[in-house]
């Protein structure tokens, strides 16, 4: 009989051992509860975001919920990034820093533009076909009293034209783009015309001050003319001229729109407008 005693002691004890062993985990990962939780509100559904450089994968959504990132030892803020495009070659990128909040969610709405903090643009250069440039110059009436601009220059050409055809006093041309403004430098410099064009690496965006201008030519989106047209219209003087190619500035109607069918068998709008 001892041995059965002993061996309902023995049962008895596995038993009590099993009934306190702790509860079996949920599956979820026990660090989870000092991770940051992030809630991103985009400005379109089919965005890409990224947090400090990492992409974040996820369906299309208006509100997209994650888990973030390891914050980097040397860093105390997050920087989320989303990335969308407003057609096939100009894309939007705005940015915002936020501290971490382990075991918490922090919310991140970049539906709106932050005026302290602009959007970064890039646009793939497409170039105008240089008889559209030449009817943006005919519209414009640009002529030997003029200063032109190109916001978006690419490789120079419609600046070039409008001094070398138009005979236009000076030149100006701006892109964010280094190598377009080595071939539009390398352009002037072929058709002999640096003495009167400056060309300058810059974001069109972050100008200020137009007023230099007596002509102003485009080619560069609905969504980057919007953001333009407060500038235009603060800082240029009465008379000068705006010719954007193909697309609009909004609510401000153009004084007049040409559409005609070029040399390459396709159609091409142009519009202008004139500073009162």
């Amino acid at each position: 009989m001892s041995h059965f005693r002993w061996l309902a002691i023995f049962l008895g004890a596995w038993l009590l051992g099993l009934l306190l062993l702790p509860e079996p985990s949920s599956g979820q990962d026990t660090t989870s509860s000092k991770q940051t939780k992030m809630r991103v509100l985009v400005p379109q559904k089919r965005c890409k975001i990224s947090v400090d450089g990492k992409v974040i994968e996820g369906k299309a959504a208006d509100v997209r919920e994650f888990t973030a990132p390891e914050l980097k030892k040397d860093k105390k803020e997050y920087e989320v990034t989303v990335t969308w495009r407003t057609n096939n070659y100009t894309r939007f990128y705005r940015s915002k820093k936020v501290a971490p909040k382990p075991g918490g969610v922090v919310e991140v709405d970049l539906r709106e533009s932050d005026p302290t903090n602009p959007d970064h643009i890039e646009i793939r250069f497409v170039p105008t076909p240089n008889d559209v440039v030449r009817r943006m110059c005919q519209l414009a009436k640009v002529s030997k009293d003029d200063v032109v601009f190109d916001l978006g220059c690419g490789d120079g050409r419609m600046v070039l034209i409008a001094l070398d055809e138009f005979k236009a006093k000076r030149g100006v041309g701006i892109d964010l783009d280094p190598q377009r403004i080595k071939e539009s430098k390398e352009n002037a410099e072929r058709m002999k015309l640096t003495d009167k064009v400056e060309f300058r690496e810059g974001d069109v965006l972050k100008i200020k001050d137009l007023s230099e201008a007596s002509v102003v030519l485009l080619y560069m989106g609905d969504d980057v003319n919007l953001r333009l047209r407060p500038i235009l219209q603060k800082t240029l003087k009465p008379g000068s001229r705006i010719v954007s190619h193909r697309f609009g500035m909004g609510d401000w109607k153009p004084d007049r729109s040409e559409t005609f069918e070029a040399a390459d068998g396709d159609e091409y709008t142009i519009h202008l407008w004139t500073i009162k």
